[in-house]
């Protein structure tokens, strides 16, 4: 699996964060960053939720 987001799409609202910490990070500049753009199997359903609870629907998931 890797992770794709559109960060042009990206409202930064840390849904995803809440979801899956291990991959996703909203920082204190109010920016989300990608840990690990290519996560362990054993994330792959949370990172699978995060993407569908996105707002905005800006991570792509490539399986």
């Amino acid at each position: 699996m890797k992770v794709n987001v559109d960060f042009d799409l990206c409202a930064s609202t840390g849904g995803c964060m809440q979801v899956c910490p291990e991959v996703f990070e909203v920082r204190s500049d109010g920016y989300l960053y990608v840990l690990q753009d290519e996560p362990p199997a054993e994330l792959h359903d949370k990172v699978r939720e995060a993407a569908e609870l996105c707002p905005t629907a800006a991570i792509e998931l490539e399986e």
